[in-house]
């Protein structure tokens, strides 16, 4: 056990990819919006990050990790899933239950009562990893809808330290999150955590108006952005802290050398047409198919554009092994072939579509490139590639065609245009008028998106999540006063 005063990030995977042979194994940086945003707090502020490998115990991924962490400035503290917890906690409740769930899509979920066994076993199991390495004083901060159980695994042991809960994703509707078979048990491991936080006031209010309806006996007070809720013995304090990036470091990167010169060779490669950008994960809430189709219907509805404009679309491979995904996939891959087909020319293809990771200068590249970033999902918690298009765009230029339903959207409103991306006639008009926006018009609008980024980068997330999810000094003593028995 630690015994001085640290922060320790839990989340399902660490911030590390394993890739393993038959004798040795590797670590590369992982991508996603939650590493993105949480490497440069841990590398500020020390301390551990426990987390998933993506693999079963082996002896030489261990080994990898300690070597790993002893060059960074935080540790990793790995935990281990067999095959059949990774399917029923990672691919069972995880993804097939609350993942769609939580995005407004019931219909989706596959409500099997061995999957939320296996969830509850790894929960408890995450509980075995952060024990090992938790000490008095230390601030727990576990991230997103894999760990909701964790709290009152670690109360049921007796840990009496700060833990904090950020939920990443949406929070459905009352209406459609009591539609889980297991919800007041959901809520109330929920209500052990001192602080919850969410992205967007409309997730917040979700979760609250869930509580009345699930939770008899909950009180709720406060106004505004924060607020104290009482659940039984414990209260929790739950607010709104819409996370982010780290501006700085992005924006110089973006204006390297490496970047400039990839952004060129991005720009001759489209022939010097307006490149209009989509960056995503696969998956069916991003709005890809949807979004090809404002792109076809831009094309039909404005011929003089023909020839002018190139869109690229990057998708990074996700859960190819699961047969919706696959699917969506081939349904992608039909609609750039359509529109490739229909109306292609010599010397000019509309649609750019690459189906690959690429790496950070790469994604830059794209990023300076792009005249509009066209991202549209059909609902999202956040959507740090909208922020990192704006913190990349070193020349104040460029247009941000935004997702009224991406939590982005709220932050990001008075510079981006926004827009229903269900409606694909209208995103093909805002686009259009995208493509017709003045520098001068560009200029004001990115500014204002870039000022706001700056002024509420990563770390003003991570420092306003953590002093407001301090509790009262008496608080403290009383619950160091209580017997461990008596904590739950």
């Amino acid at each position: 056990m630690s015994t001085s005063d640290c922060l320790i990030v839990v989340s399902n995977r660490l911030p590390v990819t394993v890739r393993t042979t038959a004798s040795d194994c590797s670590l590369e940086w992982s991508g996603g919006g939650l590493v993105s945003a949480l490497t440069p707090v841990l590398r500020e502020t020390g301390g551990c990050w426990v987390g998933w490998t993506g693999t079963d115990y082996h002896e030489t991924v261990a080994e990898s990790l300690d070597r790993w962490s002893s060059q960074q400035n935080y540790s990793l503290e790995p935990v281990f899933l067999t095959p059949a917890e990774e399917a029923s906690y990672y691919e069972g409740f995880s993804n097939e239950i609350i993942w769609p769930l939580f995005h407004g899509l019931p219909s989706r979920c596959q409500f099997d009562s061995t999957y939320w066994a296996g969830y509850r076993a790894v929960n408890a199991k995450f509980a075995d990893g952060v024990e090992r390495v938790a000490g008095n004083g230390d601030f727990i901060w576990v991230h997103d809808y894999h760990l909701m159980m964790l709290a009152e695994n670690l109360r049921a042991r007796g840990v009496i330290e700060r833990l904090a809960y950020f939920h990443h994703i949406p929070f459905p509707a009352p209406d459609t999150f009591e539609t889980l078979p297991w919800r007041s048990e959901v809520l109330r491991a929920l209500m052990r955590f001192d602080s919850l936080g969410f992205q967007t006031p409309r997730d917040r209010r979700n979760f609250v108006e869930s509580l009345h309806r699930c939770l008899p006996g909950v009180q709720v007070s406060g106004v505004g952005e924060r607020l104290r809720v009482r659940f039984e013995d414990h209260w929790s304090n739950i607010g709104t802290y819409p996370i982010s990036i780290d501006y700085s470091a992005l924006s110089a990167e973006a204006s390297g050398p490496d970047v400039t010169t990839e952004a060129e060779k991005i720009r001759q490669g489209c022939s010097g047409t307006a490149i209009i950008l989509g960056v995503d994960r696969l998956d069916y809430t991003k709005g890809i198919p949807e979004r090809l189709i404002a792109f076809q219907t831009l094309l039909r509805s404005n011929p003089e554009v023909r020839g002018r404009v190139t869109m690229i679309q990057l998708v990074v491979p996700s859960r190819e092994h699961i047969p919706e995904y696959i699917e969506l996939r081939r349904r992608i891959e039909r609609l750039v072939s359509n529109i490739n087909g229909e109306y292609s020319s010599p010397g000019w293809v509309p649609v750019h579509y690459f189906y690959r990771a690429v790496s950070r200068t790469e994604l830059l590249a794209f990023y300076r490139a792009a005249q509009v970033a066209l991202i549209t999902p059909l609902k999202d918690g956040m959507n740090l590639v909208a922020k990192e298009f704006c913190a990349s765009r070193i020349d104040n230029r460029g247009v941000l065609v935004l997702s009224e339903f991406a939590g982005a959207a709220a932050e990001l409103r008075n510079g981006a245009l926004l827009v229903n991306p269900h409606d694909t006639e209208k995103v093909a008009e805002l686009v259009a008028s995208a493509l017709r926006m003045t520098e001068s018009e560009q200029r004001i609008r990115m500014e204002l998106m870039r000022r706001q980024i700056e002024s509420y980068d990563v770390f003003h997330w991570s420092e306003s999540f953590n002093i407001e999810s301090k509790p009262a000094p008496s608080l403290i003593q009383d619950l160091r006063a209580t017997p461990a028995h008596m904590s739950h």
